[in-house]
């Protein structure tokens, strides 16, 4: 008797989508999981504080249930003293519970893709290049630019949506996004 064996592709069991308000508090107990308590003093997020996220560019993991699985956001910043414009990608989390399942790269691919179909030049993070690599990321060209506070000079990482953007690049990363209004807003940047 000969036995057949069916392989049949299953959607994933999440989806990318736009974040929204009602996101807020599930995005935040999500990185309080997946970073810890220090989440809030890295050099990163001084660029971040009292700001939205670029317009459009903010993006949640949904699994099955409709619960956030994972989370990403870029931010709008400047290159140096009057410097070219660019995008500050992070925190990109996922729940430890959904870890190794895609959720990470699948954020990673949407930013990327959103970002430069927004017409967005260049990108830039602080992480592990072995990670990141994977998706166009490396310090190569960051030699010149540093960020606000400490940080890792080896792991302030670019990928130029427009080849040559980098070029001639120098100093300090500066906040250059959209301010928090002062009511009706919650602590990560999403209208209340």
């Amino acid at each position: 008797m000969e036995m057949s064996v069916e392989f049949v592709a299953h959607a994933p069991a999440f989806a990318t989508v736009a974040e929204t308000a009602t996101d807020v508090a599930a995005r935040e107990a999500l990185l309080d999981r997946a970073m810890g308590p220090k989440r809030k003093t890295k050099s990163s997020e001084k660029l971040r504080r009292g700001r939205r996220p670029s317009e459009g560019l903010a993006f949640v993991a949904r699994n099955a249930s409709g619960g956030v699985a994972g989370t990403v956001r870029l931010w709008d910043v400047t290159l140096g003293e009057g410097g070219p414009a660019a995008l500050l990608l992070g925190p990109l989390a996922v729940d430890p519970s959904s870890k190794n399942a895609g959720i990470g790269s699948a954020l990673m691919r949407h930013a990327i893709a959103e970002a430069a179909r927004l017409g967005h030049t260049v990108i830039l993070l602080v992480g592990d290049e072995p990670y990141y690599g994977r998706f166009g990321f490396s310090a190569a060209r960051t030699g010149a630019l540093a960020m606000p506070g400490p940080y890792e000079r080896h792991r302030l990482l670019a990928l130029e949506l427009v080849e040559g953007v980098l070029d001639g690049a120098k100093g300090t990363l500066k906040a250059s996004g959209r301010k928090l209004k002062a009511r009706a807003v919650d602590p990560g940047g999403v209208r209340a």
